[in-house]
């Protein structure tokens, strides 16, 4: 059966109609024609009948086997209007129209930070991340999304998991770039005995790891593994979320100070250990909360520890349970909100209900986004425009920056 492709969905799947419904066609782009055999929703080994002019070689060698990235076998011009596409539809369907600015991507071989996989074989360990929709893992050696300096500590993440990895078992190797050394978080793993604490050591020397913890403890700490958050010098706890590349960051800061501008009194909801609190402190007073307790004592050092930035006040709270209400929003000239995927639809109510002067919404989900934007927009807010930023090069995942203010 050939089948011509409509359009792309969510994970990156190329659509088209059959006899039954949509059919779901991996690795297919739009427009294009593609023959197979359909299995339930599914067409098996598809092939390209008549490909389209989007389509490029994916320029990475493992991209046939991993599940790393889902769209190198797309021009990047096709994958930045899908992305912002993605965000204008999300928007759409709640009714909200706004504009939306390029898409700003970051570039190959830029992500400081990333979560591998580890196992060991025969012949020693392998390291990389799983194929797509499997549990098999698929080794990595010439990744195109690291960064350099990660991709050269390979051996230490083989040398880990040739140590601490059971014989069927599987590590999680979260690997971050720091000032001071790489910062290295490990789940999945024996127990950290003696014995394993003593060869962690030695592989954390050996390869200039600064910070290296086992299922939440630190084993090894040669030195702080520092970020720099405007001119406040932070050391997230372990494994702690950071924003996957630099240049990622800098957009998204970017847009942040454009929208809150010169306000003197801001609240930073969801702020992790900082990445715009501490960089706002320099022009503003700060209320900063985040719910990991460890981020928030990070967060907090990091101010102690600089120079000319003004008040910021910190606390830990679960705003999924108890979101702040409308007597600690009044006051203020602006709020900085940047939730998990699952949005703050509770936090994002109680901000409307408030009439907080402008927002700045940061999210990773344009789906929860555009409902939680909503709130906003039916309480008379209005959307000036939306910064699409994608730090997930080749996948299909897409964040954004969006300014609203009270109309």
């Amino acid at each position: 059966m050939t089948l011509t492709v409509q359009r792309l969905g969510h994970h990156g799947d190329g659509i088209a109609v059959g006899a039954d419904g949509p059919v779901f066609i991996p690795g297919a782009l739009p427009g294009e024609e593609v023959a197979g055999d359909v299995v339930g929703d599914r067409l098996a080994q598809p092939r390209i009948v008549t490909p389209s002019p989007d389509r490029i070689r994916a320029p990475c060698p493992h991209y046939r086997a991993c599940g790393g990235c889902a769209l190198q076998h797309a021009s990047d011009g096709f994958v930045a209007a899908w992305k912002t596409q993605v965000v204008e539809a999300a928007l759409a369907a709640q009714g909200i129209a706004a504009e939306l600015r390029p898409i700003l991507t970051s570039p190959p071989r830029s992500r400081r930070r990333a979560a591998l996989s580890g196992r060991r074989t025969k012949a020693g360990a392998m390291i990389g991340f799983h194929g797509r929709g499997s549990d098999q893992l698929v080794d990595t050696p010439g990744c195109l999304l690291l960064h350099p300096e990660l991709m050269a500590l390979r051996p230490a993440l083989e040398e880990v998991t040739m140590a601490g990895a059971s014989r069927k078992g599987e590590l999680t190797l979260t690997l971050t770039r720091a000032i001071g050394g790489a910062d290295l978080a490990v789940t999945g793993g024996k127990p950290l005995d003696a014995a394993l604490r003593r060869d962690l050591a030695v592989i954390a020397g050996r390869h200039s790891i600064a910070r290296l913890s086992w299922e939440g403890e630190v084993a090894v700490q040669a030195a702080e593994p520092f970020h720099r958050f405007g001119v406040a010098l932070v050391s997230p706890p372990p494994g702690a979320f950071l924003q996957a590349t630099a240049q990622g960051e800098a957009a998204l800061l970017a847009a942040v100070r454009e929208i809150v501008g010169n306000a003197s009194r801001v609240r930073d909801l969801f702020c992790g250990s900082g990445t715009f609190a501490l960089p706002l402190a320099e022009r503003a007073e700060v209320l900063a909360v985040e719910g990991s307790a460890p981020a928030i004592r990070a967060l907090e050092r990091g101010w102690r520890g600089a120079e000319g930035l003004r008040k910021v006040t910190a606390e830990a709270r679960d705003l999924f349970r108890r979101p702040l209400l409308g007597p600690e929003l009044k006051r203020l000239d602006a709020v900085v909100i940047d939730p998990p995927r699952a949005g703050a639809e509770a936090q994002m109510r109680e901000i409307a209900a408030a009439g907080v002067p402008r927002l700045a919404g940061v999210s990773c989900n344009p789906l929860t986004f555009a409902r939680d934007a909503r709130i906003l927009t039916d309480a008379g807010y209005r959307l000036d425009w939306v910064q699409p930023v994608d730090q997930f090069r080749w996948s299909t995942h897409v964040e954004l920056v969006a300014s609203f203010h009270r109309a």
